[in-house]
């Protein structure tokens, strides 16, 4: 799983049947202090949203097909990547991190 914050919605009218009626969120990977990367622009991932999650919020999304299928209900479906939760806070003892 990554750290991510979600930065847009993704709107797709021509797509294969199992993401129908899926919401698509674009998420950029973030560090755990809640920042990118230092001198990077992390890329942008399209993720199907298993929690409700809006523009703005921190998420979990996991990267591994398997887990996201199943996540969203679509077993032996084309998805690679699903915002699993939404990240109320982040702890580490020493660091300051931001929501």
């Amino acid at each position: 799983m990554i750290i991510a914050r979600v930065v847009g919605e993704v709107v797709a009218t021509q797509k294969h049947p199992s993401h129908d009626e899926a919401k698509l969120l674009l998420v950029a990977p973030e560090s755990i202090a809640g920042t990118q990367p230092a001198g990077t622009s992390p890329a942008a991932l399209i993720a199907i949203d298993a929690v409700g999650a809006g523009i703005g919020e921190r998420v979990l999304v996991v990267l591994d097909g398997y887990a996201a299928m199943s996540a969203v209900g679509r077993p032996r479906s084309p998805i690679d990547a699903a915002i699993l939760g939404i990240i109320d806070e982040v702890a580490v003892p020493g660091l300051a991190t931001s929501n």
